[in-house]
């Protein structure tokens, strides 16, 4: 399947692959997997999409937020393989972390937004194995932050 069809035909726009900001890389291909850096939720106006999960930002706030996540994932993918998320073979994992408070539990029911996001691009392809961490804070303040793991074709 031609994934940056699909991606065109569901209307969606790719944010630009970021540049690490630190003394990292953004991606990483070993063999045929494509490790992802842990890219974090910013809004398609390039703001930074910040707060704690259960005080400052709802479920379904926190859900965009990681869907975000995603599309950023997917722009690094997409970086790495050259343009060409043809190139994936499948999704394998997603470690996702959100910045909640205390009481909030729905880690999950957040961290789908990037899931769904995997499984509307690449179809049974986009089936992963996933962590949904909490995490008392986050870089920069922001909701959530989400890596990936990709196997290549």
């Amino acid at each position: 399947m031609n994934f940056n069809k699909k991606v065109s035909d569901l209307g969606i726009d790719l944010p630009s692959a970021k540049a690490p900001v630190g003394n990292y890389v953004a991606t990483k291909i070993i063999g045929k997997l494509l490790y992802i850096s842990g890219q974090i939720s910013i809004d398609d106006k390039g703001e930074l999409i910040k707060g704690k999960v259960g005080k400052d930002l709802n479920v379904e706030e926190a859900y965009f937020a990681a869907k975000r996540c995603g599309l950023s994932i997917l722009a690094q993918a997409k970086f790495a393989c050259g343009g060409d998320l043809s190139k994936i073979k499948t999704c394998v994992k997603l470690t996702g972390y959100v910045n909640s408070n205390d009481n909030f539990i729905d880690q999950p029911k957040v961290i789908n937004g990037a899931s769904d996001l995997m499984a509307e691009i690449f179809g049974s392809s986009g089936a992963h194995t996933r962590a949904a961490v909490s995490a008392n804070s986050l870089p920069l303040g922001v909701a959530v932050e989400i890596d990936a793991i990709f196997e290549l074709k």
